[in-house]
């Protein structure tokens, strides 16, 4: 492979104006492929294939009003007094108004929404009134139709006796006489029959007064169970100062586009002339459509500093960030690309858009750097290029690859976003290593030897050559006389000095920094995560402060009733089931929100105590689920969770359990690579461990304050709480690569020096000395990339940032640059070990390009061999 990409890069320097033809001919089609196919990003996090998510997909389809996404706009008035009658109508009219854009499908009238809560009890009042006035006239008739059917009957029977003596008559040869009484009662059977008729109607009616009675009575009965479970819920808060609209798009969330967001406030805020100051929920106002802001701009300034205090040239430091810039936009932009035919969240470019940058920075320098010295060295520039491509290139492959792998890996946990994710970022990575091996070496030919500058040339002895000249015989022979990575650096002294102390000192911190990781709580945004001067924030704020901070994040429970119940039935069931939930623990409030048109599911609006991400609403989600059982035994009714709370634990909850398979898989990889790189059994025991330090202090740094809320006020954690729930996974994928790419470019150093014949320890400072100053800088780079994104706008990617930068600040410089070093140091040459037959079947992986080395410096028969082998590592 060194060979290869030693051909590739001089190949590409030879013919740079056609690679550049070739990117700038990617690149536009990349852009026309972003503008004509990419659609919004959305932040729906979601199982499909899962209980929740089934439940949800069945309840939109069968109970369309809750079948768009929602969101709410919250109303206060300025002045803190209750709404005057003008202000209320103010906030009636801007209903309204909303009620008639037309990708909306309801916004509530927090008002006349109290109302109909507030009233319930005077309805209920007058009804049981009216019940009983119904009642009481009821009884009142009663003993009018019995003395009615008692008289009835006594005519009946004298009727029949009547009957009997006119037969009497006849059988007595009496013939006038009978025919005389019959006709007498005839007239009486007449009579009877007409009061009989008279009765049956009025009993009837009396039947249908007692059918009525029942039913109004079972009516009120389920009014007082309604507002029972309604209790503690509220529209207007008791002191009349705040208020709430409920908005239900037409659309799912996702599908919302910012414009409408957009018209919904424009629409909206017209009632601030009315002195009625007004909050969007985060669901509202939430834009994802932008992906870089000021705050990343200056992570990227910083590394612009590193580069040019480290290059001493503006020429030289903006090449890496021209590189980066290059692999950015043909990654994240085929991502962005690739939004209209895969459902893809935010998370996914911004994420992409910070390991791009990061990585397509250090992997542009690692070859640089190798270069500079190289020509320092008196390499010839073609040359030059190529061998830094088959060296330092190599090692970028090797390493860029190891971040791939870890990247795609993602897809381990089988949640599609993280899947998309995952390889949204190993596609940008991939570029940049791409970019790294075929763009770079073409721009080392168009800038030539201003790569370096006039000061560090003339600081080697040589004198400042043209663009594109060589070096005169003298100057070659300066240049095999100097060594820029030859001098000792005093920091891998100190810890191979006092090796014993180093590793005490090291493993304290970072067990002490780890501290905190055993209580990580994990969980998806909400309002409350979001900025402290955002709409988004305050609305979740005033709803919580208001009307409890369960209102926030509502628990949707979806109740499944048997067929062939009747409407009575259905009605006891449904309210069973609310009074069995209400029961529970973490519960204010249970309101049967809506039902299907057959009647057969119910939708159940549960409020818990806390908010979306309390440690409480967890609890209940699993309590609900741990007695649904219980439930469906008492009630008849098989209950599902469901709704965007329920789903968050559920994505929560399976990425930590699918965790540590995912760090099994890493950590197995890490020692396989390693072995296969150094050949030893102890090295990559000892990196795989540091690693795993350096990745528990990075959580407890994280637990610490994100969800403790220490230097809250510094990183501007207002709220804390649960961290965000895929931090964990996405830190030990992405500080796995980047670690391995330390771990190579320092330690291989190292072993070479040691193959080549140094003394172990000695080994150990001599690859320190060669490759500590390009890995500090490098490391500061991704440093500087990652805190970037710490004060992203994007709140969700801030934790992120933090995590990333913090981790790959230790494990750089604690782990990489300080631990293993005087662990190697004090194993001495027991580090290298290996068995002879391991020895044997294991492949040699040339990582850094000696033998190309070799081969390359015995061709040109030059005294530089030493100082090429050492160079740039």
């Amino acid at each position: 492979m060194a060979s290869l990409l030693y051909r590739l890069g001089k190949f590409s320097f030879r013919h740079r104006w056609w690679f550049l033809s070739s990117w700038l001919v990617l690149l536009l089609g990349i852009g026309g492929a972003f503008a004509a196919f990419s659609a919004p990003t959305s932040n729906n996090f979601t199982i499909p294939g899962s209980e929740s998510q089934r439940v949800l997909d069945e309840m939109r389809e069968r109970v369309p009003d809750v079948s768009g996404g929602s969101g709410r706009i919250v109303f206060e008035t300025e002045s803190g007094e209750a709404f005057t009658e003008a202000e209320r109508q103010a906030v009636i009219d801007t209903v309204a108004e909303l009620n008639g854009l037309d990708f909306l499908k309801s916004v509530s009238d927090p008002f006349e929404m109290q109302a109909q809560l507030d009233g319930s009890g005077e309805q209920l009042a007058a009804g049981q009134a009216e019940l009983d006035a119904a009642r009481a006239q009821l009884e009142a008739g009663k003993p009018q139709l019995d003395a009615a059917a008692a008289q009835l009957a006594a005519g009946r029977e004298q009727l029949s006796l009547a009957e009997l003596q006119a037969g009497q008559l006849e059988a007595a040869g009496q013939t006038q006489q009978a025919e005389a009484m019959r006709a007498q009662l005839q007239a009486q059977e007449q009579q009877l029959q007409a009061g009989e008729a008279q009765l049956a109607e009025q009993q009837e009616a009396y039947d249908d007064g007692l059918a009525q009675l029942a039913a109004g009575e079972q009516e009120l009965k389920d009014a007082e169970r309604k507002a029972e479970a309604s209790s503690g819920l509220r529209f207007v808060s008791e002191d009349g100062v705040t208020a709430f609209s409920e908005v239900q798009f037409q659309e799912q969330a996702y599908s919302v586009t910012p414009e409408q967001r957009q018209e919904v406030q424009d629409t909206a805020n017209q009632i601030t002339d009315s002195g009625v100051k007004v909050f969007y929920s985060k669901e509202i106002v939430e834009d994802v459509s932008s992906l870089f802001g000021p705050s990343e701009a200056i992570g990227v300034a910083v590394a612009a500093v590193v580069l040019i205090l480290m290059l001493g040239t503006l020429v030289a430091a903006g090449l890496p960030l021209l590189m980066a810039l290059v692999g950015v936009i043909a990654g994240v932009g085929t991502t962005m690309a690739l939004t209209g035919v895969v459902e893809m969240t935010s998370i996914s470019p911004m994420l992409a858009l910070m390991l791009g940058l990061a990585v397509g920075i250090d992997y542009s320098l690692f070859i640089i750097n190798r270069h500079r010295t190289q020509l320092l060295h008196g390499m010839e520039l073609e040359e030059s290029a190529g061998v830094a491509t088959g060296t330092s290139g190599n090692a970028v492959l090797f390493a860029g690859l190891t971040v791939v792998i870890a990247l795609a890996a993602l897809a381990v946990p089988g949640l599609p976003f993280l899947s998309v994710m995952g390889l949204a970022a190993a596609g940008t990575v991939a570029m940049a290593i791409l970019v790294a091996l075929t763009l770079t070496p073409a721009f080392l030919g168009f800038i030539g030897n201003r790569i370096l500058s006039k000061k560090a040339w003339a600081k080697a002895g040589i004198t400042p050559p043209a663009a594109h000249a060589a070096l005169s015989p003298q100057d070659r022979a300066a240049a095999v006389e100097h060594r820029e990575n030859g001098n000792p650096r005093r920091w891998g002294r100190l810890v191979t000095n006092h090796p014993v102390i180093t590793v005490i000192l090291s493993v304290l911190l970072l067990g002490t920094m780890a501290i905190p990781a055993g209580s990580l709580r994990v969980g998806l945004p909400d309002g409350g995560s979001e900025p402290e001067d955002s709409t988004a924030y305050q609305a979740y704020q005033l709803l919580g402060e208001s009307f409890g901070e369960g209102i926030n994040g509502p628990v949707i429970v979806v109740g499944y009733l048997p067929d062939g119940v009747s409407e009575s039935e259905a009605s006891d069931m449904t309210y069973q089931v609310a009074d069995s939930l209400r029961g529970l623990d973490n519960v204010t409030t249970v309101v049967p929100a809506s039902t299907s048109e057959d009647g057969t599911m119910v939708v159940f609006q549960v409020i818990p105590e806390g908010g979306p991400a309390a440690e409480g609403t967890e609890d209940l989600v699993h309590t609900i689920r741990d007695d649904a059982a219980q439930i469906k035994a008492d009630t008849g009714v098989e209950v599902a969770i469901t709704g965007q709370t329920g789903i968050n634990i559920d994505v929560s909850d399976k990425l930590m359990d699918a965790m540590p398979i995912y760090l099994l898989i890493v950590v197995g990889l890490s020692l396989v690579l390693l072995l296969l790189v150094f050949r030893s059994v102890l090295v990559p025991l000892i990196a795989t461990g540091g690693f795993l330090l350096s990745l528990a202090a990075s959580f407890g740094a994280v637990v610490a304050i994100y969800q403790w809320g220490w230097l809250g006020s510094i990183f501007d954690v207002h709220n804390p709480g649960a961290v965000l729930s895929f931090l964990p996974i996405i830190l030990i994928g992405v500080l796995f690569g980047l670690a391995m790419d330390y771990q190579m470019f320092l330690v291989s150093g190292m072993r070479e020096a040691y193959v080549h014949g140094e003394d172990p320890r000695q080994a150990v400072r001599s690859g320190f000395d060669h490759a500590s100053r390009v890995v500090t800088a490098a490391a500061i780079i991704m440093v500087s990339v990652f805190a970037g994104f710490i004060f992203a706008h994007l709140t969700m990617v801030r934790p992120i940032g933090f995590a990333l930068a913090i981790g790959v600040l230790l494990d750089a410089f604690v782990i990489r640059m300080t631990l293993i070093p005087a662990v190697l140091h004090l194993l001495g040459k027991s580090a290298w070990w290996i068995p002879k037959w391991l020895d044997r079947i294991l492949p040699d992986v040339d990582v850094e390009g000696a033998k190309l080395l070799n081969r390359t410096t015995a061709a040109d028969r030059d005294d530089a061999e030493p100082e090429l082998a050492s160079a740039g590592r």
